[in-house]
């Protein structure tokens, strides 16, 4: 048998791929000094103590084995009492819920477990860097839903049922959102949900960021009229509770739907760390208060950091929730990847171009505010400095 060459061992869907935009800028500032990172989008404040005191106490008690594939009853539970308790959503622990590695999982195991080749799934764009890849690992395609600035970044109704096709199989939402860091007033819901019934869209939804609302209430998706039994409600830990490191997230849906993720679950990741459960029923219990001082700081950040932006002709839309600005550098020659690049070198302050999420805001940066307040006022400074050299020149 005749040896074969020039074997490409990679697969093409991963071989066109283009690495995350976040991370690729994120690497950039890895060892440099004295820079003020307002990139990456992870909380500055430390897990509150007494999570971390009960993941020690878990160790010392020596749970360090794993939990069923759905994750620890006793957390489904308490997911149960707290979605009942906070939105009026009611979903059984035993089959409609289910404990993922970090809100990602979720993801990746909602759209793996709903898409069929070349099925279509849509995407509102600016979005988060992994939505349309994840959708092409599962053999789909993504299909952009743009938004502008003129619509506060808001999904247009109209829009969005244009592009339903006998191929739409769903969509992804997700608000607050990252990066705009805007969300949605019931009124607004219900007429993205009139559309998705209408062309029987199954709605993925991601609202990890959903305690970290600032103006009105959230309200989930699934609590709105019709929508629960064609949702799965994703999310998780990691913002509201500051426990990124500790990749705990959630999934709630259908049976039918929960079981098929679960599937995929239990052959890829098997479970979630047994510490990161515990410590989660912890963060559940008793963590409302921790979560309401951390919601209060970064609002205060974010009139901040919307005011110093404003100041310098970075105009931005304000966001109703998240940790994020998303602010326009129209008025600037430079693209977003030109911009952030000088920005860094020059200035070092680390922000994200916004053609990272989506092609079409290459006008825009990311602006992550969960850094302290004193960061942010030095960071305001530099940025001044920058833009009044880009003005001069």
């Amino acid at each position: 048998m005749k040896k074969r060459k020039n074997i490409d061992f990679v697969s093409k869907c991963v071989e066109k791929m283009a690495p995350s935009g976040i991370r690729a800028f994120f690497d950039l500032v890895l060892g440099m000094k004295d820079v003020i990172s307002l990139g990456v989008g992870e909380p500055d404040f430390v897990t509150p103590w007494n999570i971390r005191e009960t993941a020690i106490f878990s160790l010392e008690q020596g749970y360090t084995s794993y939990t069923s594939n759905k994750g620890l009853y006793k957390l489904r539970l308490y997911l149960e009492r707290f979605l009942k308790e906070r939105f009026e959503l009611v979903y059984c622990p035993e089959n409609e819920i289910l404990i993922t590695v970090g809100v990602s999982e979720a993801l990746d195991l909602a759209v793996r477990a709903i898409v069929n080749p070349g099925e279509e799934i849509i995407v509102p764009q600016p979005s988060y860097v992994s939505y349309g890849p994840i959708v092409e690992l599962a053999q789909g395609k993504p299909i952009s839903l743009p938004t502008t600035e003129k619509e506060n970044f808001k999904i247009n109704p109209e829009k969005l049922a244009k592009l339903c096709s006998a191929k739409t199989k769903g969509i992804i939402l997700n608000y607050p959102s990252n990066p705009t860091g805007i969300s949605y007033t019931r009124k607004e819901l219900e007429a993205i949900n009139k559309v998705c019934q209408r062309y029987n869209l199954l709605v993925i939804t991601d609202e990890v960021y959903g305690e970290l609302t600032y103006e009105g209430r959230h309200i989930p998706f699934p609590a709105l009229a019709g929508a629960k039994e064609r949702t799965i409600y994703l999310n998780g830990f990691s913002k509201a509770y500051a426990m990124t490191g500790w990749r705990l997230g959630y999934a709630c849906g259908p049976k039918e739907l929960i079981a098929a993720m679960t599937k995929i679950h239990q052959y890829t990741m098997l479970c979630a760390p047994i510490i990161s459960q515990l410590a989660a029923c912890e963060a559940l219990q008793a963590g409302r208060r921790d979560v309401e001082s951390m919601r209060r700081e970064y609002k205060r950040r974010r009139d901040f950091m919307l005011d110093g932006l404003n100041a310098l002709g970075l105009a931005c839309v304000k966001p109703q929730g998240a940790f994020y600005l998303f602010a326009s550098i129209g008025k600037f020659s430079l693209n977003s990847l030109e911009f952030a690049n000088r920005l860094l070198k020059e200035e070092k302050v680390a922000v994200i171009p916004g053609v990272a999420f989506g092609k079409g805001y290459d006008k825009f940066i990311r602006i992550s505010y969960a850094s302290n307040y004193m960061q942010l006022k030095e960071a305001i400074e530099r940025m001044g400095r920058f833009c009044r050299k880009l003005k001069l020149s």
